[in-house]
């Protein structure tokens, strides 16, 4: 008699998510799959909005990473304007897209995963999250939560709240960068530096402790794709994009961002609201590609900043050969050197005296019906494309969020760690939990898909012929 183990929600990730696994007569996982079952409705009813709304509407996407779509929404913007937005702007754009990886990835490594690491995937629930941390060890636990405060100031600072900030807009930004407000950011720089080579040289022992448990972490080849600079250097800002396969091998380069449709599909599934983005010439499913962290060290020659690139060069050789690192867990991994170099790029952005520049909105009228923004968001590459009439007006909108572009293979990281840990004779709490962490490396933001309402329990069912429930448990 065929099971079905239900997870519902998925938890310490942003938004909320559930995981079935289908067992066979035997016991044996036959399938896994990660479903969101929230509507998403933005692209919809921003439908007959004004473009120059679309910067205030889709910051409120989301609570975690309102500056990404922020920033992107204003891209696009550009674009139908068809306007060069002034270079002060353009550094201004900049560092608040830094801070906005500097907070993301922080709440991403110190509150949702690292419970798992210095805790135990097998701790007791109850304990394993921030308060937990904070009792095991409050010194890491407080310099997490004051490295995330540093990114959040950035962007209070420049956009003058914390989060949906109405700062940056089509032509660029609303105002000009105050000298005393850029020399208060400056002192937190050695602070944030060291809170970064802490959280690296933490994780680097977190390696040794589980380096039996890591090869099954999501550890399959995919595309792998994100943006680069002229130079094939890490972008997070403009560049364009590269695709890479599995052993290392550059398969497109150079690509436009406003050209993403010509490469990348979207498909659907009955079972999952968040689409199923792919890689066109190689079709669905062989599609299959990663972006974010793990994806944009992986495609990227180098990084422009000393310390990050010296860790850059130390995770490559965790390829060897292969020149391409394709276990999912190393999402951490590459997520903390990419805020080592968000601090350091941060700094260097605040010590650029152009930065204070007056100029910092091009202004103009709607000149083109088409636009597309795109920007590295934390969890991987971003698209804005809009579709307005003469009077700006919208008529179409297509929102790519880069979890969606990562949910093939959120999908079988599920089904590879199902495969490894869950036998059917014993549905225990740290089994789960490796399920639901093989999730968390990707740092899902499914609040970039809607709300939920109410109480939102783990719950876990074993379903018969039918429907029928054999058991349950929750928490």
């Amino acid at each position: 008699m065929s099971r079905t183990i239900t997870i519902s929600p998925v938890t310490r990730i942003e938004g909320h998510a559930k995981i079935t696994i289908q067992l066979d007569d035997a016991g044996t996982v036959v399938d896994a799959r990660f479903h969101v079952n929230e509507f998403r409705g933005f692209e919809k009813f921003c439908e007959g909005r004004l473009m120059w709304e679309m910067g205030g509407i889709t910051s409120r996407i989301c609570g975690i990473c309102p500056t990404s779509h922020l920033i992107t929404s204003a891209k696009a913007g550009d674009a139908i304007l068809a306007v060069e937005i002034p270079e002060t702007a353009e550094k201004l754009r900049r560092l608040i897209t830094l801070a906005q990886w500097i907070q993301s990835h922080t709440l991403s490594f110190f509150h949702l995963s690292s419970p798992d690491f210095l805790l135990g995937f097998d701790s007791d629930p109850a304990r394993r999250n921030i308060f937990g941390l904070i009792e095991h060890d409050r010194e890491f636990a407080r310099r997490g939560i004051r490295l995330r405060k540093f990114g959040q100031e950035i962007i209070e600072v420049l956009g003058s709240r914390r989060i949906h900030t109405p700062w940056a807009v089509a032509g660029g930004v609303r105002e000009p960068f105050d000298r005393s407000k850029r020399d208060y950011l400056l002192g937190w720089i050695p602070e944030a530096r060291e809170t970064a080579r802490l959280a690296l040289d933490t994780l680097k022992s977190i390696h040794t402790r589980f380096e039996h448990e890591i090869p099954n972490f999501g550890n399959f080849r995919s595309l792998h794709v994100g943006l680069v600079d002229r130079e094939g250097g890490l972008e997070y800002y403009g560049g364009t994009l590269r695709v890479m396969d599995g052993a290392g091998n550059i398969i497109a380069d150079r690509l436009d961002p406003k050209d993403y449709r010509e490469h990348f599909g979207e498909a659907t599934e009955s079972w999952s609201y968040l689409k199923f983005p792919y890689y066109k010439p190689l079709g669905y499913q062989q599609g299959m590609y990663r972006v974010g962290p793990l994806a944009r060290l992986n495609i990227c020659d180098h990084i422009g900043t000393p310390l990050a690139e010296l860790e850059r060069k130390e995770f490559k050789a965790i390829a060897g050969d292969a020149g391409v690192v394709n276990n999912s867990f190393y999402f951490h991994y590459a997520r903390l050197i990419e805020l080592l170099f968000a601090v350091e790029q941060a700094e260097l952005l605040l010590t650029d005296e152009s930065i204070l520049g007056t100029h910092v909105r091009s202004r103009a009228m709607i000149n083109r019906d088409h636009g597309v923004g795109a920007s590295e968001a934390p969890r991987g590459t971003l698209f804005h494309d809009y579709e307005v009439n003469q009077d700006g007006v919208l008529q179409k909108v297509d929102l790519v969020i880069a979890t969606a572009q990562n949910n093939l293979a959120m999908n079988k990281t599920v089904q590879q760690l199902a495969m490894r840990y869950l036998d059917g004779t014993e549905i225990s709490e740290g089994l789960l939990n490796r399920i639901e962490a093989g999730i968390r490396c990707f740092d899902p933001c499914l609040s970039c898909s809607t709300h939920a309402i109410g109480a939102m329990p783990l719950r876990v069912q074993l379903l018969g012929p039918g429907g029928r429930i054999i058991a349950e448990r929750t928490r």
